[in-house]
């Protein structure tokens, strides 16, 4: 990678590991990415990531055991959807939702803790040239999140199938199997972060393995890998990405029901209806 050899003699005075320059470059959202930062946002990326590799590489990361250790220690489960359990604290009041709610109102008053997680992966998945389908995917991939965080794949795609492409549906409903095997070719490696969440013996189970083999031979398996790939885990908090830079391709592609998501008898709609009324009892 040599846009990177002038500009950062950081790598050649500190004591840390040697730089894996395929991560690196797919880390950053792949090599039109990097074209695009200015040198000096190229050093201080390098020496980021050099310094967090070091600090990987002395951790102790969590086992399963230490993991299901830790269930009855806790006033919430892992997998309940942020929206719906305080992770520190009493949950907020909610602002009303308009009557006939917009994707865009969902996002911006109920999907508020994955959004800008969502923002940054379209934002990335857009500078690296994709179409709109798969900047779609990104942006939508997990915003689910704040209603279910297990099997969210599988959540995040029943709740968009009604309103978008076949392509971004499978898309979203696979890149969360993705994320658990590497693809070296298209620039992924497993996550640092997955060692953390789930522990760093880790083993997929067998229906998730299965469900691998099954979309890995699919014709369709390089949009859902493209997701993981845009799927960042950290990025660079100076960079602001506004929901209004992707309003336009909402309205191209989301079929925003006129009654409102939630209040159009899809299939789906009680799933809308629950995320904007959380509080409710029953």
């Amino acid at each position: 990678m040599s846009e990177f050899d002038n500009d950062t003699p950081i790598s050649a005075r500190l004591p840390l590991p040697q730089l894996d320059r395929r991560a690196f470059v797919a880390a950053l959202g792949g090599a039109t990415a990097v074209a695009a930062m200015s040198s000096e946002a190229k050093a201080d990326a390098l020496e980021q990531h050099l310094n967090d590799s070091l600090t990987q590489s002395t951790k102790r990361y969590p086992t399963v055991a230490d993991l299901d250790a830790q269930i009855s220690t806790r006033p919430f489960r892992r997998g309940a959807g942020k929206l719906f359990a305080g992770q520190e604290g009493n949950v907020t009041q909610l602002a009303p939702m308009p009557e006939a709610p917009k994707l865009t109102d969902y996002m911006r008053l109920r999907m508020t803790d994955p959004l800008n997680h969502c923002l940054q992966s379209a934002n990335l998945a857009r500078k690296n040239g994709l179409d709109d389908d798969l900047v779609l995917a990104c942006l939508l991939h997990d915003l689910p999140l704040a209603l279910m965080r297990t099997q969210h794949g599988f959540w995040s795609a029943q709740m968009f199938a009604p309103y978008v492409s076949e392509q971004v549906t499978f898309a979203i409903r696979h890149h969360a199997t993705l994320r658990f095997f590497p693809d070296e070719e298209a620039g992924y490696e497993y996550p640092a972060l997955y060692k953390e969440m789930f522990g760093e013996d880790y083993v997929p189970p067998p229906h998730v393995q299965a469900e691998y083999e099954w979309v890995r031979n699919h014709k369709w398996y390089g949009l859902a890998r493209a997701v993981t790939v845009n799927d960042l885990y950290s990025f660079d908090p100076t960079v602001k990405v506004e929901l209004g830079d992707f309003e336009d391709l909402i309205g191209r592609n989301f079929r925003q029901p006129k009654e409102g998501l939630g209040f159009d008898n899809s299939p789906v709609a009680h799933m809308w209806r629950s995320v904007a009324d959380p509080d409710c009892p029953l």
